[in-house]
């Protein structure tokens, strides 16, 4: 498969009051075409920080020190805002976690659809970006769309309303669709339809996507790979069924038996124990030894190189280092 996405190295920053927090360091990871690409972690591990560079979005104070985004070739990691406009909605489109707070409250979802064919589309005229609004609010299964392209964020519900955000982000056919946290807010039965839509304008449209997400239910049924981060590095990688059935990192471990359980209801279920390390003063050495309970003097000072078990499947762990005695390759 083509790579439409290379991420390489990349390094980012957020400069604040308390300090410099280095909330990505260091990640690379590529995005083929028609696939589905899941970056999954703590809060504060570095996934949404990574995206919202992809994409120009830093908040106030942050900035991408080193390394590459490529897309189709061309690196765009420092692109002006203005180049990035032309990117952004064109090329490649974001669905924002919470769409009450992304869409315009004093926009009709009709007008706010039309804005971006405006931007991206100016040969197009004002029927034409109207047709386009109705056939994208159908294609995501508003009904009515007529009369939904009149209304106003505030008159739609939860899942509606994402799927306004879906429309908006493929209304120019971008290639590439990042979806943070599509589903947080959302219960199980709305979770679910948006997933199935996901799934079916993908099939519909071979538009490659980077799902952000901590629930690793939601990433067992739309994932083709897995990018585990922790600490704002790289953890794990791999085919889906690798990181769910053949786990190397001790954090992807307890990420996985952290998921519910309906056949043990008599146990306590388990959770990782500690908390995530201060990214204003990262550890020296694996960002996860305080909390892992295979930790060796190695781990707390030095970070773990990649170690890789197939051509898709990589751990960046000490654990199997050839000198590491009573691995985990071992055991």
């Amino acid at each position: 498969m083509n790579k439409l996405l290379e991420v390489r190295n990349m390094s980012v920053s957020i400069h604040t009051d308390g300090g410099v927090i280095q909330a990505v360091r260091g990640v690379s990871f590529d995005l083929r075409e028609g696939e589905t690409l899941a970056i999954v972690g703590e809060s504060g591990s570095g996934k949404s920080i990574t995206n919202k560079a992809i994409m120009g979005l830093l908040p106030v104070g942050g900035r991408i020190d080193s390394g590459e985004v490529i897309l189709n070739g061309r690196d765009i990691a420092h692109c002006t805002e203005k180049q990035m406009r032309e990117i952004r909605g064109a090329e490649i489109s974001m669905i924002f976690q919470d769409p009450l707070t992304s869409l315009n409250p004093t926009m009709t979802v009709g007008k706010q659809i039309s804005e971006m064919l405006l931007l991206h589309k100016p040969q197009m005229t004002k029927e034409q970006r109207y047709n386009r609004a109705l056939e994208l609010l159908d294609m995501v299964g508003i009904p009515n769309p007529k009369e939904r392209c009149a209304q106003y964020p505030h008159q739609f519900s939860g899942g509606m309303r994402q799927r306004v955000m879906i429309s908006i982000a493929l209304a120019c056919e971008p290639r590439i669709l990042i979806a943070d946290e599509p589903t947080t807010a959302l219960d199980v039965t709305i979770q679910a339809q948006i997933l199935d839509l996901m799934k079916a304008l993908q099939k519909k449209t071979n538009t490659s996507i980077i799902l952000v997400t901590h629930n690793l239910g939601v990433v067992s049924s739309v994932a083709d790979r897995v990018l585990v981060m922790y600490g704002g590095r790289f953890a794990e990688t791999g085919e889906l069924d690798e990181v769910f059935y053949d786990m190397k990192h001790p954090y992807t471990q307890g990420l996985l038996n952290s998921i519910p359980n309906l056949q043990l209801q008599d146990q306590a279920l388990y959770s990782i124990p500690g908390t995530p390390p201060d990214l204003i003063n990262p550890p020296h050495g694996c960002p996860f030894a305080a909390r892992c309970e295979h930790c060796m003097r190695v781990c707390q000072k030095f970070q773990p190189p990649e170690f890789t078990f197939s051509e898709t499947h990589k751990a960046s762990c000490w654990l199997y280092d050839e000198r590491a005695k009573g691995g985990a390759q071992n055991g």
